[in-house]
C-alpha cells in the first residue's frame, strides 16, 4: 500500500469515528425552573438576582424587605399568611415569590462565569477498512480536500503502526445576550416636581436617588403610572413615604412629604398629584426621589426627561 493511500484510510477512520460522538452540555450547575418572567429577563440580557426566600435579620420590617426586593409588602404578607405585617421575627424565613423560582445571586454568578463544559459520550475507536481502489477513491471524494490539512499533521507513519487520534471538543466562547427593549422598559417617566437638584444619585456614596429642593406644600407628582404599594412612615430615614409599583420591574419612591394624598392600593396616573413637599425626617424641605429596578436603586436621571 502506498504512503498516500495508507493516510487516506487512517483519516477516513478518524472522521467516521468522530461523527459518532455527540457533545452534550452539562446543565447540572445552576439549573432552575424557567417561567415567562425568567424568559423575559434572559431575553433582556440580564438575570433576576432576587432569591426565592428571605431570612429576617435584626432591623428588618416587612416594609423594608419589600422595598429592598422591589415587591409589594401586601403580597409578601399574603404569601406567608401574615395577618399583621408588623409581626415578623428574627430568623423567620419569608417566601418572596409564589409562581416562579428566581435565580439566587450566587447561582447567577456561577452560571454566568463558568465555561460551558462539553463531554464526549464515546471515544473514537480505530476501525479497519478493506482496502481496494474503489474505497480509496470514495474516501478521497468525501474528504473533498479536507484530508490534506489533516494529513499534513500525520507524517512518516510506518507500515503496520496503528494511529489513534482523540478529537478535542471545541468550546465556543460565551456570547452575551443582547439587551432588548421590553414592555417593562417602555414606561414614560416625568419629573416628579420642579426645583433644583441638590444631591445626585451615587453608588459610591450610597445615595440611592436624587434630592430636589423646593418649598413647603409644593406639589409632588407620580413620575409614571402604577399602583401605590406603600404609604406611611415605617421606613427609617424616609419620613412620610410613598412607593408606587409600576410593573414587575420598576417602582419609584417619594420621601420626606409633608402631606400624603394617596392610599395604598390606589391606581395612579402619570403626572397625578400624590403628595405635598415637606421635611419629615430630613434637614430641609425637599423631595427625595428614587427609581428601583428589581429592587436595586438606579439613577433616576437615566429615566427622567432631560429638561
Amino acid at each position: 500500500m502506498s504512503h498516500q493511500k495508507l493516510l487516506s484510510c487512517i483519516i477516513a477512520g478518524i472522521l467516521l469515528a468522530a461523527c459518532s460522538t455527540t457533545p452534550v452540555r452539562d446543565g447540572s450547575a445552576g439549573s432552575t425552573i424557567k417561567t415567562t418572567e425568567d424568559t423575559r429577563m434572559q431575553a433582556a440580557g440580564e438575570a433576576d438576582w432576587r432569591p426565592a426566600t428571605h431570612q429576617v435579620l435584626k432591623g428588618d420590617t416587612l416594609y423594608s424587605i419589600a422595598f429592598y426586593y422591589g415587591l409589594d409588602y401586601h403580597e409578601i404578607a399574603d404569601l406567608n399568611g401574615l395577618k399583621n405585617p408588623g409581626l415578623i421575627s428574627i430568623g423567620q424565613v419569608l417566601q418572596l415569590f409564589s409562581s416562579r423560582t428566581p435565580v439566587s445571586q450566587n447561582s447567577v454568578a456561577a452560571s454566568d462565569s463558568a465555561p460551558v463544559v462539553l463531554t464526549i459520550k464515546e471515544q473514537p475507536k480505530l476501525v479497519k477498512y478493506i482496502y481496494n481502489d474503489a474505497a480509496v477513491a470514495q474516501i478521497d471524494s468525501v474528504q473533498n480536500g479536507k484530508a490534506t490539512s489533516l494529513a499534513s499533521s500525520v507524517t512518516n507513519v510506518p507500515s503496520g503502526v496503528k494511529v489513534s487520534v482523540t478529537p478535542v471538543a471545541k468550546v465556543e466562547p460565551r456570547v452575551d445576550a443582547p439587551v432588548l427593549n421590553t414592555d417593562e422598559d417602555a414606561l414614560q417617566w416625568t419629573i416628579p416636581t420642579s426645583g433644583k437638584i441638590i444631591a445626585q444619585f451615587s453608588e459610591a456614596q450610597n445615595r440611592k436617588g436624587i434630592d430636589i429642593a423646593g418649598t413647603l406644600g409644593q406639589p409632588i407628582f407620580a413620575s409614571a403610572p402604577g399602583k401605590v404599594v406603600y404609604s406611611g412612615s415605617g421606613l427609617r430615614g424616609y419620613g412620610k413615604l410613598i412607593i408606587i409599583k409600576h410593573n414587575k420591574t420598576y417602582l419609584s419612591a417619594y420621601a420626606h412629604n409633608d402631606k400624603v394624598l394617596v392610599k395604598e392600593g390606589q391606581n395612579i396616573k402619570r403626572g397625578e398629584k400624590i403628595a405635598e413637599m415637606g421635611n419629615t425626617d430630613a434637614e430641609q424641605i425637599k423631595l427625595h426621589f428614587e427609581v428601583r429596578r428589581l429592587g436595586k436603586p438606579v439613577d433616576p436621571a437615566k429615566y427622567l426627561p432631560k429638561s
